[in-house]
């Protein structure tokens, strides 16, 4: 389960962030399907975690928009996270025209449990 952090410029409009969170969810599971985790085109509720934000005044943020993803490290997705990055950024400016867009992919070592 992706959790995604999304750091967005003042300037974007809210019709281009809502877009955004309508079609991240799948090119988030695009970008991090393996075979431990295998993505079945059918997100339900908790597969993947959006958390929208501005930059407070102390922050120092030069992008249109900044998507961090955390997944599960599986050998599979750290073999080739830098392609998987790289689609991931350039599917985000394909589907939404956002075109300066910076993606950092982090794969901790890490566990989930979710309440059904």
């Amino acid at each position: 389960m992706p959790l995604v952090e999304i750091t967005y410029s003042p300037e974007l409009s809210e019709a281009k962030l809502r877009e955004l969170g309508s079609v991240l969810p799948h090119l988030v599971s695009v970008a991090v399907e393996c075979p431990e985790e295998p993505y079945d085109g059918d997100l339900q509720p908790g597969d993947v975690e959006l958390r929208f934000r501005r930059p407070g005044p102390f922050d120092r943020f030069g992008l249109d928009l900044l998507v961090e993803v955390r997944s599960k490290w599986f050998p599979s997705r750290a073999d080739n996270r830098q392609e998987r990055v790289d689609l991931l950024r350039t599917s985000i400016e394909s589907a939404t025209g956002i075109d300066d867009v910076g993606v950092y992919l982090s794969l901790p070592v890490a566990a989930w449990s979710q309440s059904d």
